[in-house]
């Protein structure tokens, strides 16, 4: 990572989830503004902050693909590829702040037009599903898919780019959703799989060095890191709108992410997921922000 340049891109996105009963719609398109209240700007003092309004939500399904509001998905991430495009490969590191999932539609696009780059998959969900698998037809529980070139063409070759990432370059790390029927295809794929159980039982710092290993061994330009925050245990990040019991205690993410951002390959990182909504007395994201910055200082190391 480059720790002299970050600049920081505002992609607040909910375009690819599905309406709660207690919401107009859902609140992660808050999430900048609510990050840098709660000082995580202050603290990386980001040399540029870009920001790209996200389309009208709607929960319009798109009956060609299968997916909510494809249509304003498609054009929101050509903007992100083509504002991301023109940083990509500079003395910088990026850090992308959404929004839903679905961001890395765009994220993946612009990598594509940039190099041949490596994806750091953190969710504690796969998101390697396709429309008929999905039970809300949003695009951010099939963004992994998606960007593999999996689903409708109106989504997996936007510009004519599919698949935007290539499958053996990319690791899946954190799922805790076990059912066999929810990981078969990702299984099936050639994207590395290492779930919450297996990640604990290989040791963490060994899945980072096997997968820097790949990066370095495939020649890759770079990569890029999604971090959901529902990766991490429900026990202290309950805001986000899929939970699953355990995940990822901090030391945990402080330690993996550390050596990911550590390495001068690593381009820039995505997180997405975390509703200020449902964290009105800001404690988790509060804590959150205390232990992202101590993995990223980490990183600089």
């Amino acid at each position: 990572m480059n720790s002299q340049q970050i600049k920081i891109f505002e992609f607040p996105s909910n375009l690819g989830l599905k309406k709660t009963d207690v919401a107009i719609e859902p609140g992660v398109r808050f999430l900048p503004a609510w990050l840098k209240k709660q000082g995580l700007y202050d603290l990386l003092e980001p040399k540029q902050i870009f920001n790209l309004e996200a389309p009208e939500y709607s929960m319009e399904q798109d009956l060609d693909s299968g997916v909510r509001n494809a249509e304003k998905i498609i054009h929101y991430a050509e903007d992100q590829a083509a504002l991301l495009m023109e940083h990509l490969k500079t003395d910088s590191f990026l850090l992308l702040i959404g929004g839903d999932c679905s961001i890395l539609i765009g994220t993946a696009m612009a990598l594509k037009q940039s190099g041949t780059y490596g994806l750091f998959y953190l969710d504690g969900h796969t998101d390697f599903i396709w429309p008929e698998l999905s039970h809300t037809g949003g695009a951010a529980g099939m963004d992994l898919a998606i960007v593999t070139g999996y689903g409708h063409e109106k989504l997996t070759n936007i510009l004519d780019l599919k698949p935007y990432l290539m499958e053996q370059h990319i690791w899946c790390v954190g799922n805790r959703e076990y059912d066999p029927a929810y990981v078969k295809p990702i299984l099936d794929s050639q994207i590395r799989y290492v779930d919450l159980k297996s990640l604990r039982e290989t040791g963490i710092e060994n899945c980072t060095s096997q997968f820097l290993k790949m990066v370095d061994g495939n020649n890759l330009d770079g990569f890029f890191i999604h971090f959901d925050a529902d990766v991490l245990n429900d026990r202290i990040m309950p805001a986000v709108d899929s939970r699953e019991a355990d995940g990822l205690e901090y030391d945990e993410m402080i330690l993996l992410l550390g050596h990911l951002l550590s390495s001068p390959k690593a381009v820039g990182m995505e997180i997405t997921i975390l509703d200020p909504d449902l964290d009105e007395d800001e404690k988790y994201t509060r804590e959150f922000v205390s232990n992202f910055i101590k993995a990223f200082e980490k990183g600089k190391k």
